[in-house]
């Protein structure tokens, strides 16, 4: 048998979705895969029904149905101050994993070098290898996750050629503030770097903080790919509907690796999902009231039963101190909390360069009678988790 692609033996399997299957073997609360487990609006699932029915059910054009770019571009201009050409700026994507991936491999050739924040959704540092490139990290120190203007500084000193910035942060929940995204455009300009900014937490954001689309400040739409998803926004993940919006020159790029990844995204779906995209103001901000509530009752709970946390300023992610346990390994005290208390968490490891092996990643995107089952089994943790010496 000849020998495997090498690149393929430097990272593993999702420790996420791995989790989501140790979950689902012990019966456990599933805190890890951050997927809702409430349903979609219903006017989307009525759109979803008559696309069912009426169709389109072939090919949609391969970078995305007119009437889905047109209607996703008037959404993003409306809350981000940024105008969009529905023709020549946005590629809709298999998802924002697909948009991530494109977005890479369109602005790095083997042997680049690319910023990465950490901890940093695990898919990123996959990314720059599938395209050849050095991921360069930059960490961000809890409990507030900041950065040191220094060294992230120092990444482009050593030639990173693009920066990714996951802004609402999975899995620490950080908002960028104004002061810190201006002093990232500004590196972006001094050293003639891409940003690739992953957004799809943009409403998932917590007073008094708010979300800038780092595209909206003065000379960054050119330099900058916008990665979202209509995932967590309408709790639709299993939809996988992405997008990238950029400059035409960059869209053009993306458009051919998008072409040769996946064709396109599917054309009903797109079709139902217009109706989404249409909605007005007040469904943003009951969905961030929806949030708000879901995020202040778990974190409550968690420091009812004495577990340190962070707390998040967007998303929907918070990182849970276990450093008292004494474990080695963060990916075996996950593995027996699901076996033995019953609930799923996320090692902090898989979102850390550094060596971490203290925090675990519980999501909070459930119903209020779900995280009040995994609290309850949690209030038992230091009863029923062996200690390491």
């Amino acid at each position: 048998m000849p020998r495997l692609s090498a690149r393929t033996g430097t990272f593993t399997d999702s420790v996420i979705r791995r989790m989501t299957r140790i979950a689902n073997r012990f019966g456990a609360v599933n805190l890890s895969q951050g997927f809702p487990d409430f349903d979609p609006p219903e006017a989307l699932t009525r759109a979803l029904a008559a696309a069912a029915g009426q169709g389109p059910h072939q090919y949609a054009i391969t970078w995305g149905a007119r009437n889905f770019r047109e209607a996703l571009a008037r959404k993003h201009q409306r809350y981000t101050g940024v105008p969009v050409d529905p023709e020549r700026e946005i590629v809709v994507t298999c998802g924002s994993t697909e948009a991530m991936m494109c977005a890479m491999m369109s602005t790095v050739d083997p042997g680049d070098k690319v910023a990465v924040f950490s901890p940093f959704y695990e898919n990123y540092g996959a990314d720059a290898i599938l395209s050849g490139a050095e991921p360069l990290y930059v960490p961000l120190r809890p409990p507030d996750f900041v950065f040191d203007p220094e060294e992230l500084e120092n990444a482009f000193r050593q030639g990173a050629k693009s920066l990714i910035l996951c802004n609402p942060s999975n899995p620490c929940g950080k908002v960028f503030s104004l002061d810190e995204l201006r002093f990232i455009a500004e590196l972006a300009e001094k050293y003639d770097a891409f940003v690739l900014t992953d957004e799809v937490y943009e409403h998932i954001v917590y007073a008094p903080f708010r979300h800038i689309s780092f595209a909206s400040l003065p000379g960054m739409k050119e330099r900058t790919l916008t990665c979202g998803s209509l995932s967590k926004t309408y709790s639709i993940t299993g939809w996988r509907l992405g997008y990238v919006i950029s400059s035409p020159e960059i869209t053009e790029n993306v458009r051919k690796v998008h072409d040769f990844l996946t064709v396109g995204a599917a054309a009903p779906l797109q079709e139902a999902a217009v109706t989404a995209l249409e909605f007005g103001p007040e469904y943003y901000a009951e969905l961030q009231a929806k949030y708000t509530s879901l995020r202040d009752f778990f974190l409550a709970g968690l420091t009812e039963a004495g577990i340190p946390h962070t707390v998040p300023q967007g998303a929907y992610y918070v990182l849970a101190d276990i450093s008292e346990f004494g474990y080695e390994s963060d990916l075996e005290f996950c593995e027996l909390m699901a076996e033995k208390v019953g609930v799923a968490a996320v090692p902090g490891s898989s979102f850390f360069r550094e060596n971490v092996n203290d925090f675990v990643r519980f999501h909070f995107a459930k119903k209020e009678s779900t995280l009040n089952e995994a609290l309850e089994r949690l209030m038992k943790l230091r009863e029923k988790m062996p200690r390491r010496p």
